[in-house]
């Protein structure tokens, strides 16, 4: 059964490699020619911004949350986190609004100053930086939920060594706690660019030109799936490579504690200055990445709103609210079964699979989405050649064109963050409890029913609560998968914003940040019980990030 779920979930990334080798030679030297190298700088230029901006500020923060008393030290230790309720298109509709020529930041520069449009110049949001600056200030949480867990874990031997070899603060952030946080640090930024490069709507809005956005225009613009299979390749090749880069950048380094015993982590006093500086430090992301585009958005939407908020939005919210509640709970199914039976039948083969599995969260959305729908096209044709040949009629569109593959797009897609947090907390259930209940009579299905599942019970609301909202903010493999006049949230808002009626589009954004609120504070209860040593606070914290595991 786990071999069977590994060739179901990878069953997109192999359609994509096979790819590779079906010629298409005038369209590749079309492409490479004219807006393939704009894809990769582009591409990279955003990677390489987001990837040093998220590190900045995530770990930055996360060291001033753990380390130091200041001012909202306690508020912004779950408030850091709210960013990673909006997601990035929405994020860019709010400061489009906001920013531009005619928004209430510039009206109100003009008032105050007395400018007209010729006596200042703006910077204009809708480039290349704007769309870098935006999505770092959503993702940066990655890192932060990570650095914080590692301070949180850190010796305090370590410090006390660091500080009889005169070492200030400073010193033993920089060559202390740094170096130990490495792997969750470049765990963060790899989950980062991972989302990065997976980004369809922002920077669509833009007008930026990514791999994303040019698998999207290849095969809906120019019909050729087989070069947007191809650009798909092109984009798995650089998410491989950046995982093997680090890989190899970690060596034989390893990062183990050699103490067991973990005592109060010393907290350094901020006062005057630093402790304003601290606290400036820590809002500037919270209020440029939450509340202000909540505001924006919640006036938008008081202003004037969906068209269609009655009847005709309920469908949209209901269509989400079906997809998010069937793919969490078949991910999750999935997710123990993988777990449970390499419980079962630990081995190279089985690791593997699972393994393999767990691959589709480091896979854009563009990516699966094009590797689905190419096998299940085929499938619909082959399905209609053989029933005309029989009945004379033609069925349609049987697979291709259902929510089918939608679901099986979210589940190849966000298996891993179900999987990761299942694995987490049965890995935590003790072997005994096992051989106790194979002693009693029970089988494996009875034990894993009777004895694991009321254990893990937590961890399975929580592996479920973090897919039900990935699914919600999806945009890209739901744009390209989603059944003929079937909208969800998020391609209604990603619909209006496209014809710039932002403040229609406001209402279905705001409901998806409203969603994505929940996750944040179960994270947060996790996260403030993440020192070991503390009561129940291991398997809670490990599954609370249990999707940057991947």
């Amino acid at each position: 059964m786990t071999f069977v779920v590994a060739t179901i979930v990878a069953l997109p990334v192999l359609v994509i490699l096979g790819h590779l080798v079906v010629p298409s030679a005038e369209v590749w030297q079309h492409l490479a020619s004219t807006v393939l190298p704009r894809y990769l700088i582009n591409t990279l230029i955003l990677v390489t911004c987001v990837g040093l901006g998220t590190l900045v500020i995530g770990t930055g923060t996360a060291w001033l949350v753990v380390m130091c008393r200041f001012p909202g030290k306690r508020l912004f230790e779950w408030a850091m986190l709210l960013p990673l309720a909006v997601p990035t298109y929405v994020i860019a509709y709010a400061y489009t609004d906001f920013l531009q020529y005619s928004g209430p930041f510039q009206s109100a520069l003009r008032n105050l100053f007395g400018w007209t449009r010729h006596d200042y110049w703006f910077p204009d949001i809708r480039s290349l930086p704007g769309a870098a600056v935006l999505i770092t200030l959503v993702l940066y949480p990655y890192v932060y939920m990570l650095a914080r867990a590692a301070f949180l874990e850190q010796s305090v031997c370590m410090l006390d060594v660091g500080r009889t070899l005169g070492r200030g603060p400073w010193q033993m952030f920089r060559q202390i706690a740094v170096p130990l946080a490495r792997p969750a640090l470049v765990g963060g930024v790899s989950l980062a660019l991972m989302e990065t490069l997976n980004e369809f709507g922002a920077v669509q809005y833009f007008g930026v030109d990514t791999f994303t956005t040019g698998i999207y225009r290849t095969w809906f613009g120019l019909g050729e799936q087989v070069a947007a299979a191809q650009l798909a390749a092109c984009l798995l090749a650089l998410v491989i490579l950046l995982v093997l880069l680090e890989r190899w950048s970690r060596g034989q380094r390893r990062y183990h504690h050699t103490s067991h015993r973990y005592q109060q982590l010393p907290e350094y006093q901020l006062r005057g200055l630093k402790a304003a500086l601290a606290t400036f430090a820590c809002a500037v992301p919270v209020v440029i990445g939450f509340v202000v585009p909540c505001l924006v958005l919640g006036e938008m939407a008081l202003r004037k709103g969906d068209s269609v908020l009655g009847r005709g939005f309920l469908e949209y919210a209901g269509n989400s609210l079906v997809l998010a509640v069937i793919a969490s709970l078949v991910a999750v199914g999935m997710a123990v079964v993988l777990s449970y039976g390499a419980r079962l039948q630990p081995g190279v083969w089985t690791r593997t699979a699972t393994r393999i599995a767990s691959l589709g969260y480091a896979i854009p959305g563009s990516v699966v989405a094009v590797g689905i729908l190419i096998p299940f096209a085929w499938l619909d044709s082959q399905i209609n050649h053989l029933y005309k040949g029989w009945s004379g009629e033609v069925l349609g569109l049987v697979f291709s064109g259902t929510a089918f593959i939608l679901i099986y797009a979210y589940v190849a897609r966000f298996l891993a963050v179900s999987f990761n947090a299942v694995e987490a907390s049965l890995g935590k259930v003790t072997p005994s409890m096992d051989a106790a209940a194979r002693t009693l009579g029970e089988t494996a299905t009875g034990t894993l029913r009777k004895v694991h599942a009321p254990i893990m019970r937590g961890s399975l609301l929580a592996a479920a609560i973090l897919v039900f909202v990935d699914v919600m903010k999806e945009l890209p493999a739901t744009i390209i998968l989603r059944p003929f006049n079937f909208d969800t949230l998020a391609v209604r808002a990603h619909n209006l914003a496209a014809d710039e009626r932002l403040a229609e589009a406001s209402t279905a954004s705001l409901t998806i940040v409203a969603v994505g609120i929940v996750p944040v504070i179960l994270l947060s209860l996790a996260m403030r019980r993440s020192r070991p040593g503390q009561t129940g606070q291991q398997v809670q914290a490990q599954v609370a990030t249990g999707k940057t595991n991947t």
